[in-house]
């Protein structure tokens, strides 16, 4: 822990960046022994070798070299809730283990005033050996309490945790959930100045994770200790986070309220997966009505690149028409990473066949509240005129989503694994 020349700051990180070799250890010798073993282990040697670069040389530049992070500035107020938000891949994982000290950085500096206690992955920090009760007072002694410190939070911490029947219990025997549960309510009670925190949370209920929300803002805001937070759940970011933070490839994108950093990854983050597909070229169909462009729009009509659990979504399908259209139709069929149809939108639900359609245009459906949980989703697009198929194309659009309604309405139900139709309408432009 480091003497705070400034009160206000509990952590400061200056041009901080985390490098790793990439490469595949190649073969040198040829002779038959060594063949031979080569071959029993060929299992291991194909897997593709990374190495932490943790000191700055030549060697941190070139094709076999790939930067987590780099270039990373912030600093962090006592009692400010900072969030860090962005893709999978996007280096936030590899930051915080930086921040906690578990990763060394290959350059930069990180200054952090105060204990650190951290909640990175299921069961880190935990001796699977032991039993809950025996792991509370080992992270208590490893954060550097008192025997009679930790003691003192036990009741608060079984009775947070929720799993008083099993404290005596190994635990290499818990789940999954239950890690979480205790090493969230170890973490939250053992009083660090700094909470660090990755998206573990969605492992456990919804119940608990509203909880643990609760717990968090009462950490931060009546007793003034700093936390940062990582999470896909735009929504808890929104309603806990004073300020955030919205890495991409590694570095800082965007950064500034809460608000305005998830707004700004909502409809400007660049996607691979999110993304228009204008090749229409394989669509089956007599091509008498067919599909120009496809996007989607936030409930403001706003254009998106990722769409939000629970909260309205459009998506808007420009079309031409070569003929007068003769009762034409639209289905939309989305579909998860298995290929399964969740569910159908239809577009007779809002005008039972009598479109009025132009020579070209746009077709906007509506779906309040998507029910569709953080993942990545595509869609299949059928047009009609009438019973004959004008325009068919599977995997025409994919997207993803993140979560938006942390307490739960943005749910999926159990009979959309047989593509129901779900509540939603059409419109015209």
């Amino acid at each position: 822990m480091l003497h705070n020349t400034n009160e206000n700051i509990a952590a400061k990180v200056t041009n901080l960046g985390k490098a790793y070799r990439i490469g595949v250890e190649e073969e040198k010798d040829k002779n038959l022994s060594t063949t031979l073993l080569n071959a029993l282990l060929s299992p291991i040697k194909n897997f593709k070798k990374i190495k932490s670069l943790n000191k700055l040389s030549s060697t941190t530049e070139g094709k076999d070299v790939f930067w987590a992070n780099r270039n990373i500035s912030f600093e962090v107020k006592q009692g400010e809730v900072l969030g860090i938000i962005g893709k999978n891949g996007a280096g936030k994982s590899t930051l915080l283990k930086m921040l906690s000290r578990i990763t060394e950085p290959t350059e930069g500096k990180i200054e952090l005033y105060g204990r650190i206690a951290s909640l990175l992955e299921v069961g880190t920090g935990f001796n699977p050996e032991l039993t809950g009760k025996e792991n509370i007072f080992l992270n208590g002694t490893i954060l550097g309490l008192t025997k009679n410190e930790i003691e003192e939070r036990f009741d608060s911490i079984v009775e947070f945790s929720g799993i008083e029947k099993f404290i005596e219990t190994p635990v290499k025997r818990y789940s999954s959930g239950m890690k979480v549960r205790l090493a969230f309510a170890v973490a939250a009670h053992l009083d660090p100045e700094i909470l660090i925190i990755d998206e573990v949370l969605a492992v456990g209920d919804a119940e608990f994770q509203k909880k643990c929300l609760g717990k968090m803002q009462e950490v931060a805001g009546k007793e003034g200790r700093t936390v940062l937070f990582v999470s896909h759940d735009m929504a808890a970011v929104k309603n806990l986070c004073t300020r955030a933070i919205l890495l991409q490839q590694g570095n800082i994108a965007f950064e500034g309220s809460a608000t305005e950093v998830v707004n700004y990854y909502l409809q400007n983050a660049a996607s691979i997966t999110s993304q228009r597909n204008l090749d229409f070229s394989q669509a089956k169909g007599n091509k008498n009505f067919v599909v120009t462009d496809i996007e989607m729009l936030d409930e403001n009509s706003n254009s998106i690149q990722i769409a939000e659990s629970g909260r309205d979504f459009q998506l808007k399908i420009s079309y031409e028409t070569k003929e007068i259209p003769i009762n034409p139709v639209v289905i939309i069929l989305v579909k998860n990473n298995l290929e399964q149809v969740l569910f159908t939108c239809l577009s007779r639900n809002s005008y039972n066949g009598t479109m009025q359609l132009n020579s070209q245009g746009s077709i906007i459906c509506n779906i309040p509240k998507l029910p569709l949980l953080s993942g990545l989703y595509t869609l299949d697009i059928v047009l009609k005129y009438d019973q004959e198929v004008t325009f068919s194309l599977e995997n025409i659009f994919s997207f993803e989503v993140e979560k938006g309604d942390f307490f739960g309405t943005g749910k999926i139900n159990d009979d959309m694994m047989n593509g129901m139709i779900i509540n939603h309408n059409w419109v015209i432009q």
